[in-house]
């Protein structure tokens, strides 16, 4: 491979194993809130232990979010020179920003929330968690507008050399691709969060460890994630993929593994793109479905690969095709998984269906590796460009990095995160085995 493609594997695999992390810390937030919230409402003690437990978590999680987002920073001055010399004068807003303020009001507060209930008092323990979530939440938007510049540059200006420099920080800031991006973002938080959650409380039912613990939790999570669910499809997944079509639409023609363009465009279900004979191999479609849920216009064109200069067509349309489609899949099948719970809990049925608590139990990895095909399917439908329209990948790594350099440190990164990914499942291990309260004290049956 050349540099290049080193290069962007090295992003690609620290950046995914790095957002394992803050996608769960982002979702677990808003649950945690609610959990602290609901226990002084309603005086319910096993929402104050879940709160108390699934801060603990978090606590895990954000330690290992912090250690394996450095080296992305660091990225950006090693491998991607070309990129923080051209666009750096931007992107380092809300890079800074992110840093700066999100961050630390995250870490803070999270250590009174984590140690401090005795001495703040119910009430100000509440408001540690809500300045978690929003640190947190504000952190996810700062990086998202970050992304959405990369993706739909607003509000700069280039400068006489070709370097980019700020022009409208609140054009920027506000671009209207970052509002649906984080919208899409937070929902996909959420549900990874209340998935991980319910894993955690069927278990808690099926093993008979903690059986009042966990019907509290999933009375507050399986609710919430069916709204999140049905959020991701519209209007959020809606709107952002409007804005892909009109900006990006050779993006849309790899996702779809449409090759040609065509009005009445159908919406493809399943098939097998091939590149080499420009066509998509036994699809199975929904007639003109494409062309409105893209344009609001069931006869409306919609612009294939054959209609987009081959210099700007995305590089690898069958892993982009595939991803997307793992993604909306993936989506499809939370609707109907959150969807039967809701309703099994509506009936007061849920703790006593085994089946769908097995199926709660063991979901939990797929909101992770749906989150992940949605963002290859965002940077792979970017590419050729680092930020588009403007700088291209290839001109944005550094010339100084070959491509024995950036393989060698990419072996580097798979076995210090391989060594980090088993002691975090350690850690993990023994707060699960800890459970919410303490056993021995039996205070589950005195509830």
């Amino acid at each position: 491979m050349s540099a290049v493609m080193w290069d962007r594997f090295q992003f690609g695999f620290t950046v995914t194993f790095h957002y394992l992390f803050p996608q769960l810390t982002m979702g677990l937030a808003l649950i945690i809130v609610l959990f602290k919230w609901l226990a002084l409402r309603h005086g319910d003690p096993k929402l104050n232990d879940a709160a108390r437990f699934f801060a603990r978590l978090f606590g895990l999680n954000f330690v290992m979010g912090v250690v394996t987002g450095i080296p992305l920073e660091f990225q950006f001055g090693t491998n991607w020179a070309g990129f923080a010399d051209r666009s750096g004068g931007v992107v380092g807003m809300t890079l800074a920003m992110e840093g700066m303020f999100a961050f630390f009001a995250e870490s803070a507060f999270l250590g009174l929330f984590l140690f401090g209930e005795e001495r703040l008092g119910q009430r100000k323990h509440l408001m540690s968690a809500v300045m978690v979530f929003a640190g947190s939440w504000l952190s996810g938007y700062f990086i998202v507008a970050t992304n959405a510049f990369m993706q739909h540059p607003v509000g700069y200006a280039m400068m006489a050399d070709g370097r980019l420099r700020l022009a409208h920080p609140l054009i920027y800031l506000f671009n209207r691709w970052a509002f649906w991006e984080y919208a899409h973002t937070m929902s996909a938080a959420v549900i990874t969060g209340a998935f991980a959650v319910s894993s955690v409380a069927a278990w808690w039912i099926l093993s008979a460890s903690f059986p009042k613990h966990g019907i509290s939790c999933l009375k507050v999570v399986i609710p919430l994630a069916f709204a999140a669910c049905l959020l991701q499809l519209f209007p959020t997944g809606d709107r952002q993929g409007k804005l892909v079509a009109r900006y990006q639409p050779g993006a849309l023609a790899g996702m779809e593994g449409r090759f040609k363009t065509e009005s009445n465009a159908d919406l493809i279900i399943i098939g097998q793109p091939d590149p080499s004979r420009r066509r998509l191999e036994n699809p199975i479609a929904v007639p003109r479905v494409l062309s409105y849920l893209a344009y609001g216009s069931f006869g409306h064109k919609v612009t294939g690969l054959d209609d987009v200069p081959g210099a700007d067509q995305p590089d690898n349309v069958v892993l982009l095709y595939y991803a997307y489609h793992i993604m909306v899949g993936l989506g499809t099948l939370f609707i109907a998984i959150m969807g039967a719970a809701a309703w099994l809990l509506l009936r007061r049925r849920l703790e006593s269906c085994q089946p769908m608590l097995w199926l709660l139990m063991l979901a939990f990895p797929f909101p992770f590796i749906a989150t992940t095909a949605g963002w290859l399917s965002a940077e792979l439908g970017r590419q050729p460009w680092v930020v588009w329209g403007v700088q291209r990948t290839a001109n944005s790594a550094s010339p100084a990095v070959s491509s024995g350099d950036a393989a060698f440190t990419s072996l580097g990164f798979l076995g210090l995160y391989s060594v980090l990914f088993v002691l975090f499942l350690f850690l993990l291990g023994r707060e699960l085995r800890h459970g919410p309260v303490e056993r021995a004290t039996g205070r589950e049956e005195a509830q």
